[in-house]
């Protein structure tokens, strides 16, 4: 089995501790109740508090949890709001387009799949949640690097691959792809990041009209495109689908 880090377990508890009881504790307090040396706990109280996780009062000189943890737990509450209020929405898009449904979110320079809705036959399927997919090639990747500044920085700082010989790799030509996604309010993905795979997606917003993630479409080419080009009435669906739940998290009509 493998061994726990120490300073991480120390770490937790005293994240464990600040939370909980009074609002502020000094070092002393700290050290004697974790049972550790003022100076081991002094050296973990400094480097969580430059990562943000700490804060210290200036006049008292106590620690108190930091804002950076506030921000970490919005995120999350964020995204399971935008996962619940999808839930129903997905569902009744994965019916209508007889296709897998996903719901992505921006993590770590990728697109972190939150959400699965497997195709309506009896099909054998794998279940994607936790699964990440690149920004640049994949429709969810690209709605957000087209409407979240901050995926658009990360797909400029991200390696672009080639997945096949479809994906776009050069920043500028990505740069056009971004252009026509806004404009058209919605993303394609037609084998350009699996062979013989497309998709179409669209953004999700929240109450402040600011974009917290993406939901699309994902099935064989055959079946999601006519005549090289991706069917309108898969595209209408899932634009449809991706208005509905933003309005289910109070963004109002788009």
């Amino acid at each position: 089995m493998a061994r726990n880090i120490q300073s991480l377990e120390r770490a937790a508890a005293m994240l464990r501790l600040l939370a909980g009881g009074e609002r502020r504790l000094g070092l002393s307090d700290i050290a004697s109740s974790l049972g550790l040396a003022k100076g081991t706990a002094h050296g973990i109280l400094r480097t969580l508090q430059q990562e943000g996780f700490v804060e210290q009062d200036d006049a008292s000189g106590r620690y108190q949890l930091g804002a950076e943890l506030l921000r970490l737990g919005t995120t999350y509450l964020d995204v399971h709001e935008l996962r619940a209020r999808a839930l129903v929405w997905t569902d009744d898009l994965a019916r209508s387009s007889g296709e897998s449904v996903y719901l992505g979110v921006l993590h770590q320079q990728g697109v972190l799949i939150v959400h699965h809705v497997f195709r309506p036959d009896d099909s054998r399927q794998v279940l994607e949640i936790g699964a990440m997919q690149p920004l640049h090639s994949t429709a969810l990747g690209k709605v957000l690097s087209a409407y979240d500044p901050v995926a658009h920085s990360e797909a400029l700082e991200a390696d672009r691959k080639a997945f096949t010989d479809r994906t776009t790799c050069e920043w500028a030509d990505f740069e056009h792809i971004l252009d026509l996604t806004r404009a058209r309010g919605y993303a394609a993905d037609v084998e350009e990041t699996w062979e013989g795979v497309a998709s179409v997606a669209a953004p999700i917003h929240d109450r402040r009209r600011m974009p917290v993630g993406a939901v699309g479409i994902t099935g064989a080419v055959e079946r999601l495109c006519r005549d090289g080009e991706l069917r309108p009435e898969l595209i209408a669906a899932v634009r449809d689908c991706a208005r509905a739940v933003s309005r289910d998290l109070g963004a109002g009509r788009f």
